[in-house]
């Protein structure tokens, strides 16, 4: 990133942080710019999440190690992360109409984790997400092994955990990303 596109993109994050206070109240942007700005490699995970229409916001603090979270709160799945797979496995075990690539590659790439059923949920807690979409979420090690992986979405103001082959990909499937700063 140029020192242009990271105050612009910055700019864009605090922009974004005044608008949805509610996220993250007690919190004053000068603190979370403090954070980022002494870890470039951060911001550029964030522009990444930017780019791929997540729309990362700051949501909170750990408890335990005091990193700030920023999560996708774009209001549908990542428009510029759909129509994946879950991992290298399944993309590897489809024979034809393979995807262009697998969450768990892709999120590796940008520096992110995708997120677990529990920060989905309280994500959910904040707004009303995946109304249309729906998004990969971490899937235990004992489910992934027998060939499945877990979706979330909000549906009838319930937010529901389903399950789906690993192999599988969809128009209206992405992922939403964690970063820890």
């Amino acid at each position: 990133m140029t020192a242009k596109q990271q105050s612009e993109f910055l700019a864009v994050l605090q922009d974004r942080f005044e608008k949805n206070k509610k996220r993250h109240q007690g919190i004053v942007w000068q603190q979370v710019l403090d954070k980022l700005v002494s870890n470039p490699p951060k911001i550029k995970s964030l522009f990444l999440m930017e780019q791929s229409q997540g729309e990362p916001d700051f949501v909170g603090q750990d408890e335990n190690t005091g990193e700030y979270k920023f999560i996708d709160c774009a209001a549908e799945s990542p428009a510029g992360r759909r129509s994946l797979c879950y991992d290298s496995a399944a993309l590897d075990s489809r024979k034809e109409n393979k995807p262009n690539g697998n969450v768990m590659d892709l999120a590796a790439s940008m520096g992110i984790e995708i997120l677990t059923e529990h920060e989905y949920r309280n994500l959910q807690k904040l707004g009303k997400f995946d109304l249309k979409t729906s998004s990969w979420i971490m899937t235990p090690p004992e489910i992934r092994a027998l060939g499945g992986a877990l979706f979330c979405d909000r549906r009838f103001d319930t937010v529901f955990m389903y399950h789906n082959g690993a192999q599988s990909y969809y128009a209206g499937r992405g992922f939403r990303g964690i970063l820890m700063v």
